[in-house]
């Protein structure tokens, strides 16, 4: 209790009511002036222990459960399925696997109207989940496909939009380093997560492709027809052998997950061996290329465990100024219930999409919601709730004005694409995201329904 004499009128107080929003409102400072994350939380852990230290809130004893939580990071065996996926991605980006992909499925479905941008959908889709970073697929798929796409007459707004969308998908099509962190995070099995978002992620790809298809035929001036191909036997033969390869190992990784067969972590590692070697039959491995891959996957996995410090660092402190009862307090006072605190906690995330990266408000954001999560809903319906933060995110990413993925494709696409242009084209899958987001939180046995019968 601190008592303050002002003009005459003592006022008593706990610092635990002002020292945890404090805390919380110092690190969103932080993170909006742009300063690196990790250090954001690393600094403010430290500067709010001493505080909390000096006013008699935190014993100097809690504070050695520190190194003990960071030992536990580097020995949780999950997290290694982040470097392996990161580097199956890149891979498969970096010695061409993924451009000639692309290329094969427009030819394939060249005879389509809106057949190039169906190839996008598809392609993307296997791209962005097994890179799970959107700045890598949104870039990549933009330098790819977008001046393609511009060259068969399509509309501007149309292909940036097609482009922007597919490359989000990643954020809950297995495999993904999105669901990874998600299930460690949240303390679900992650192969269970890799179930859970399976039939969420086909239903939004599907939604897009089923978009493109009827759009490109309400509107052909959108998506001309690039003409009648017949293909060879030989063609089909050589286009055969350029699609097989990458889609088999991503289902060689995905089967072994959900046959029980290896852990997630153990199937990163085949993916990555796999990317090598079909890089390799492919004449797209290099000295080079394994160095620019390398130095990819160590940049993105020390970026995600410097995060992941930080955040252990900040959610013990803050848990030692009373901040996460207060949090939990707040959550459960809601007034809806379950209703209620689902629809704060996606609003919440949602808005913060658009300023923080996924991996922060991973480990900064869903640790804060776990506590009251697990009493509301309930341990069970934890593995649905991942399902629905990527979903959310996702969504989060592709909004106007201000969607990370709108950002990144606005850097590789031409000048004479506007801005606004962009953002018109990113609105209708917008539309189609927030539809899908409804129907997975109205119906959870579309995330339980596998789960539970892998284990039936």
């Amino acid at each position: 209790m601190i008592e303050v004499d002002l003009l005459g009128y003592v006022i008593s107080f706990e610092p635990s009511t002002f020292l945890g929003p404090t805390m919380f409102l110092a690190l969103v400072i932080a993170l909006l002036s742009g300063y690196p994350v990790a250090f954001c939380l690393g600094g403010i852990a430290v500067f709010f222990s001493l505080i909390g230290i000096g006013l008699g809130e935190i014993e100097p004893l809690f504070l050695t459960a520190l190194p003990q939580r960071i030992m536990g990071i580097m020995a949780n065996f999950t997290l290694l399925a982040i470097p392996a996926f990161v580097f199956m991605g890149a891979m498969l980006e970096a010695s061409g696997i993924a451009e000639r992909l692309l290329e094969s499925m427009g030819k394939l479905l060249g005879g389509i109207r809106g057949g190039l941008a169906l190839a996008v959908v598809l392609v993307g889709s296997l791209l962005a989940a097994t890179t799970g970073v959107i700045a890598a697929t949104v870039t990549t798929m933009g330098l790819i496909s977008l001046p393609a796409m511009l060259r068969a007459g399509y509309n501007r707004s149309f292909a940036t939009g097609i482009i922007a969308a597919s490359g989000t998908l990643g954020q809950i099509i297995p495999p993904s380093i999105v669901l990874v962190v998600l299930g460690d995070q949240l303390g679900v099995s992650v192969g269970d997560l890799f179930l859970g978002s399976l039939i969420p992620g086909i239903l939004m790809a599907s939604a897009f492709a089923t978009y493109v298809l009827v759009i490109s035929a309400l509107k052909p001036e959108l998506a001309p027809k690039q003409g009648e191909f017949n293909l060879s036997m030989s063609q089909i033969g050589r286009l055969l052998r350029v699609m097989i390869p990458p889609l088999g190992l991503i289902l060689l990784v995905l089967g072994s997950i959900f046959m029980g067969i290896a852990t997630p972590t153990e199937a990163g590692t085949l993916g990555a061996i796999g990317a090598m070697g079909l890089a390799a039959l492919d004449g797209g491995f290099s000295r080079q290329t394994l160095s620019k891959v390398c130095d990819e996957t160590l940049r993105t996995t020390s970026m995600v465990m410097a995060i992941l410090i930080g955040s252990t660092a900040f959610s013990l402190v803050f848990r030692g100024v009373g901040g996460d009862q207060l949090i939990a307090d707040l959550l459960i006072s809601i007034p809806g219930g379950k209703a209620g605190f689902i629809a704060i906690s996606m609003l919440t995330i949602f808005a913060l999409g658009f300023f923080i990266d996924f991996f922060e408000i991973a480990f900064i954001v869903v640790p804060l919601l776990l506590p009251t999560a697990r009493q509301l809903l309930g341990p069970d319906a934890l593995l649905w709730l991942g399902v629905i933060i990527g979903a959310n995110l996702q969504t989060s990413f592709l909004t106007p004005p201000f969607g990370f993925a709108l950002f990144y494709l606005r850097g590789v696409a031409p000048k004479s694409i506007t801005t606004r242009e962009i953002y018109m084209g990113a609105l209708p899958f917008v539309a189609l995201q927030i539809t899908v987001l409804m129907v997975i939180i109205t119906i959870p046995s579309l995330v339980n329904w596998l789960p539970n019968l892998a284990y039936s």
